[in-house]
C-alpha cells in the first residue's frame, strides 16, 4: 500500500502519521520526489484501519501495491536509486564499468589487470575469490588469499572492488576486504545467503538466476533490502534457453522491464551472457542503448591460460578497443564514464 501525501504538508504532521502507522507494527518507507512525497506501507495491512488512514487530512490518496516486492518497487521509490561504492557511483547519470578476471589467480596477476582496466576507464575491479563451478574438479578460487589480493589492488590503484560470496563464511571474510558483494546466478534464490548479505549493509550486485523470472529476481532483491542493505544493483547475465550458439541468452528486454518496475540500478554482463569475447562489444553497446547503468566485462592478462572463463575474457588491447568503441554510445545515452 502507498500513501500519496498532499503538497506542502508540514513535517510534524508527516512524522506524526508515520509514527501512528509504525505503532501498529507495520514498517514505512518514506520517499520524497521533486513533486510528490509518498509513504510505503510494508507488513500485514489487517493490523491497521485503512479507512482512518485514508481520511487523514494530509493523505491525498491510497494506491494498492499488488506486487510482493515492496522496497525494490518503483511505486515505493519513484526516483532512480544512486549509491556510492568507494569513490565511484552507480546510478542514472553515468555508466559504471566493472572489469577484471573471472578468478583471482595471484597477486601479481590481479595487480597487472587492475592497472590496465583502470587506465581504460573501469572504476570497479571484479575478481572471483570463491568460484562456484559446475565441476567439483575445476578451480574453486583462492578464497581469503584472493580477497587480500583484491584489497592490495584497491589500495594501489584506488579502484573499488567487488567479489562474489557463496556462503555466510565467505560473507564474513569478504566484508573485511572488498567494497561490494556479489551474489551469483546460482545463489539468486539462496534466501539464507541473501539475508546474510543484506545484514552487512554493504552495496550488493545481485545476478539473475539461470532460469529466473524478473519477478523472482526482484523478490530476491527484496530479501537483501529487507535485511538491511538499500544499496542493491541488479545484473542481467543471460538466461538458459534452448539456444547453444552462446553460453546463455542475454535478455536485454529485461533492462527495459526493470526500468519500469524498479528504481534499482541495472548492470549488464555480456561476458557471461555469451561466453564469446567477440560478442561482448556489440552487446555492451546494445545494453547501453537499452538503458543499462553499467557493464561487467571480464578482462585477463592472458585469456588463453586463464583458470576460469578464458574464451569470454578480453585481453588488454581488446578491452581498450571496446572501451573506445563504447564512448559514442555512452554520450548518446546522455551518460558519462
Amino acid at each position: 500500500m502507498i500513501l500519496v501525501v498532499k503538497p506542502q504538508t508540514p513535517e510534524d504532521a508527516l512524522h506524526h502519521l508515520i509514527k501512528d502507522i509504525e505503532a501498529t507494527g507495520l514498517h514505512t518507507h518514506l520517499s520524497r520526489g521533486e513533486e510528490v512525497t509518498i509513504i510505503g506501507l510494508i507488513g500485514d495491512k489487517t493490523k491497521i484501519d485503512l479507512t482512518a488512514i485514508e481520511s487523514n487530512p494530509i493523505v491525498d490518496k491510497m494506491i494498492p501495491v499488488t506486487e510482493s516486492y515492496k522496497l525494490a518497487n518503483k511505486k515505493f521509490h519513484p526516483q532512480p536509486t544512486e549509491f556510492a561504492v568507494k569513490d565511484t557511483k552507480i546510478g542514472p547519470d553515468n555508466i559504471t564499468i566493472m572489469s577484471g578476471p573471472c578468478a583471482v589467480e595471484s597477486e601479481e596477476q590481479l595487480l597487472t589487470i587492475a592497472r590496465a582496466v583502470k587506465k581504460e576507464g573501469a572504476t570497479i575491479l571484479r575478481g572471483g575469490a570463491y568460484k562456484p563451478r559446475t565441476s567439483p574438479y575445476s578451480f574453486q578460487g583462492l578464497e581469503e588469499d584472493g580477497l587480500r589480493y583484491m584489497q592490495t589492488a584497491s589500495k594501489e590503484t584506488g579502484l573499488a572492488t567487488i567479489c562474489e560470496v557463496t556462503s555466510a563464511h565467505a560473507v564474513a571474510s569478504a566484508f573485511k576486504y572488498v567494497d561490494m558483494l556479489q551474489v551469483g546466478a546460482r545463489n539468486m534464490q539462496n534466501f539464507e545467503l541473501l539475508k546474510e548479505v543484506g545484514k552487512t549493509g554493504m552495496p550488493v550486485l545481485l545476478k539473475r538466476g539461470l532460469c529466473a523470472t524478473i519477478d523472482e529476481w526482484l523478490n530476491a532483491a527484496e530479501y537483501i533490502m529487507s535485511s538491511g542493505s538499500s544499496k542493491v544493483a541488479l545484473c542481467e547475465r543471460g538466461i538458459r534457453t534452448y539456444e547453444t550458439s552462446t553460453r546463455n541468452t542475454l535478455d536485454l528486454s529485461a533492462v527495459c522491464v526493470l526500468k519500469e518496475r524498479t528504481h534499482l540500478p541495472v548492470i549488464v554482463d555480456p561476458s557471461h551472457a555469451t561466453g564469446v569475447r567477440s560478442f561482448v562489444e556489440p552487446l555492451a553497446k546494445a545494453a547501453i542503448a537499452c538503458g543499462a547503468d553499467g557493464l561487467m566485462i571480464e578482462v585477463h592478462n592472458d585469456p588463453a591460460h586463464a583458470l576460469s572463463d578464458g574464451p569470454q575474457s578480453l585481453d588488454f588491447d581488446l578491452f581498450a578497443s571496446v572501451m573506445e568503441g563504447l564512448k559514442p554510445y555512452i554520450s548518446l545515452a546522455g551518460r558519462t564514464l
